[in-house]
């Protein structure tokens, strides 16, 4: 087969070869792989806050960027909403989460300055900050030493200002960030710690706003997202006043990008508000989680943790099979490769949701026990 583009016909070769190709399926099953964690998704609140958003004005789409009559009253109340429910100056809505931590490095990060970054943060995040001027220093995982060390290379190079970047809980490993310990590292350095809520928001904190809930202060920079917990889509990116201010004025993908629907706006306020109204989701999924790992995982493995539980299995080949097997029982679980995991990671990421029950997890777990048993 020709192509007029030399090169993709032996890469997808390649791929396939390593067993890293990927391709598009539908969910089927029950679900053990989308980040629905809440289990909001299909919940009939937020299908009527969309729908009535839809009957108050008409409009099924924005119709231009947020400076270009892409504003709508919907967004102007979810901001206002936000901020009020996350405890910052302002908030930001944009259209997902991986754009969000883009515009917010490629506009933040100045040629003077640095960030430092959690080796296994986010894709967003590093595609951001390989896309901004400033310096980057790669800390090694979770380690408190290595995120100091850099920081201090940072300094001693001349950096104007240093960021440091993280998320709350990451999202293919599962555990979280020590944030208190980075925060006062962070403060004792005048850096700006930027936390990535994304997997935390709805499910931790004493109120379900995130990991860092009793630690955000005036420097930290802090992503929520709308479409895992929260069941909708978007993100919300909350911080002091003048930086959303100056992200509205210096932030190419906010400025240039059509603005999500108002509809969306109204359904993801609608979501933080059930937050409040439902205590009993974050409680559960949190008790299932906890369940889970004892029944997933050998007992050494065991230990407290959060939602996301890693299977790690190691070769691509036998992550794909075990899925596979997985599937084949009505489970939904998919194989996570490389470039996402490390060479010789490959796994299962098992995703437990507050709709679970005992009796869906014990029969998971009885079919990857015998998967795995299997040569």
């Amino acid at each position: 087969m020709s192509t007029s583009l030399p090169g993709i016909a032996a890469e997808l070769e390649r791929l396939n070869g390593a067993h890293r190709s990927r391709r598009l399926s539908l969910p089927q099953g029950v679900d053990f792989t989308s980040n629905d964690y809440l289990g909001l998704a299909r919940h009939p609140a937020l299908r009527e806050a969309a729908i009535a958003a839809l009957d108050a004005d008409g409009f099924v789409g924005a119709g231009g960027s947020r400076l270009l009559r892409g504003h709508h009253p919907a967004h102007a109340r979810l901001e206002e909403y936000a901020a009020q429910f996350f405890g910052v100056e302002k908030t930001l809505f944009m259209g997902s989460g991986f754009i969000a931590n883009y515009a917010l490095f490629t506009a933040l990060c100045e040629r003077h300055d640095a960030v430092v970054f959690d080796e296994r943060v986010h894709a967003s995040v590093k595609e951001g900050i390989h896309a901004a001027p400033a310096a980057r220093y790669r800390a090694q995982h979770n380690n408190l030493d290595s995120f100091k060390t850099m920081i201090h290379r940072a300094r001693d190079k001349g950096a104007r200002r240093v960021f440091v970047a993280v998320e709350a809980v990451y999202s293919m490993d599962g555990d979280c960030a020590p944030l208190k310990e980075l925060d006062a590292l962070a403060r004792s350095h005048d850096a700006m710690l930027v936390v990535d809520e994304a997997h935390a928001t709805g499910v931790f904190g004493p109120r379900g706003r995130g990991l860092g809930e009793t630690l955000q202060n005036e420097n930290w920079i802090t992503l929520h997202t709308g479409g895992k917990a929260l069941g909708v889509s978007g993100a919300l990116l909350c911080a002091r006043g003048e930086i959303i201010d100056y992200l509205v004025n210096r932030s190419r993908p906010f400025i240039y990008s059509t603005a999500p629907p108002p509809h969306l706006a109204a359904a993801l306020q609608r979501s933080l508000q059930l937050l409040d109204e439902e205590l009993w989701r974050r409680e559960r999924v949190l008790a299932l989680a906890a369940f889970a790992r004892q029944k997933l995982l050998p007992h050494e493995l065991a230990s407290p943790g959060t939602q996301i539980i890693p299977i790690v299995l190691g070769e691509e080949k036998r992550a794909l099979d075990v899925a596979q097997d997985l599937q084949n029982a009505g489970f939904d679980v998919r194989a996570i490769r490389p470039p996402t995991v490390p060479e010789g990671t490959s796994r299962l990421r098992i995703s437990i949701h507050a709709d679970h029950c005992e009796d869906q997890i014990l029969a998971l777990a009885s079919v990857l026990r015998a998967s795995t048993a299997s040569p």
